[in-house]
């Protein structure tokens, strides 16, 4: 091991033994660029399923996967034969193929219903290749489901079922044929990609590193990526990163910001909002109309006939809410009292601070999601 590398991994082991106040791990901030899984996918067949299978009617592929496995097995089902199956499903299946996995390794797979299917419980998977998003084949699938829902059905048609038959998983049902070549190991430099953008923290980043193992070291590109000087060597790389993604930085603060999600009216209110004075009245008017029908009967004699009248009742219902003030600076706990004081319902709260927001009294960025 050089000079270089040995003062890094000492310095580094310094750093991690040292507690930093609010502080993160660098594993827990960034990411290195291009340690990443890749998705698969495939499609094959379940089996043995106890008449809870696609209907060939409705599903034809399914027939037509099952002609085109059994021809390769030296099966030929005449073109005139159209067996109908109850035991047999199609079935979509995917996994993730963790970076650096090489063959021979298992996979934990998903696999789930692209027909009618009622249920694959008790069926099993027969061997189905993964590709990858190239068309390549990176993995092969086999084996016997496990599926946590339940489903039952009456000859009236009723139906019941607990959480999804149609999907169950597969614990190392499928084995890594093709690994994915990466350039970990060809860079001079190895990228660190935040997961959250931020100025701050990639500065604080670079500046952690370059106090360690001196200035030039390391170097923020953006607001996302820091680039890091590394040892060339495979081995030390590896243990010059292991004790890097342990040194704890302490991130930027988030800005401030308020969060409404539109279906839920779920408001989360970030700890650096501030409000500047401002006063606020929140009231509600509900107007009732309520119809009655009432019988009109004419006087014995009188020559009439007897008719329905309509008779409306209206009502008006004014909360009378207190007005309530906002001070200079005003923090999140003052805000979340203020806005309990006075009654809102979470949907009355988005008006609330949209007001805020276009009197130019709220200091935070409103996001819909």
């Amino acid at each position: 091991m050089n000079r270089f590398v040995a003062s890094a991994v000492l310095g580094l082991l310094l750093a991690v033994a040292t507690p930093v106040a609010q502080a993160e791990r660098v594993k827990d901030l960034a990411s290195v660029a291009g340690v990443r899984g890749n998705p698969l996918v495939g499609y094959g067949l379940v089996v043995g399923l106890d008449g809870t299978g696609d209907q060939s009617s409705q599903a034809p592929f399914t027939t037509q996967t099952l002609r085109n496995m059994l021809t390769q097995l030296g099966v030929t089902i005449p073109q005139n034969v159209n067996p109908q199956l109850k035991n047999v499903a199609a079935v979509a299946i995917h996994a993730e193929l963790p970076a650096f996995a090489k063959p021979g390794q298992k996979l934990d797979i998903t696999v789930s219903s692209i027909g009618n299917a009622k249920s694959l419980r008790g069926g099993a998977l027969l061997m189905a290749p993964l590709k990858g998003a190239d068309g390549q084949v990176y993995a092969i699938a086999q084996g016997n489901l496990v599926v946590g829902g339940f489903g039952a059905s009456g000859l009236d048609g009723s139906r019941i079922s607990v959480n999804i038959p149609s999907a169950g998983r597969i614990p190392g049902g499928a084995m890594v044929e093709r690994s994915v070549v990466n350039g970990f190991a060809t860079r001079s430099e190895v990228l660190l990609n935040l997961h959250t953008p931020d100025f701050t923290t990639a500065t604080r980043l670079a500046g952690g590193v370059n106090d360690l193992l001196g200035d030039q070291t390391a170097r923020a590109m953006d607001a996302v990526t820091v680039a890091v000087r590394a040892p060339a060597d495979a081995d030390m790389r590896v243990a010059f990163l292991s004790v890097l993604e342990n040194l704890d930085i302490e991130p930027g603060d988030a800005p401030a910001r308020v969060v409404i999600n539109s279906r839920t009216g779920t408001v989360v209110i970030g700890s650096h909002v501030r409000v500047h004075p401002a006063a606020v009245t929140h009231g509600s008017l509900t107007v009732t109309i309520r119809e009655d029908a009432q019988v009109s009967q004419p006087n014995p004699f009188g020559g009439g006939n007897t008719a329905i009248v309509a008779d409306s009742g209206i009502a008006i219902d004014q909360d009378a809410n207190r007005m309530f003030l906002f001070d200079s600076g005003a923090t999140l706990e003052a805000i979340v009292g203020a806005v309990n004081r006075v009654g809102a319902a979470p949907g009355d709260l988005v008006a609330i601070l949209e007001a805020l927001k276009t009197a130019g009294a709220l200091r935070a960025e409103l996001v819909v999601i």
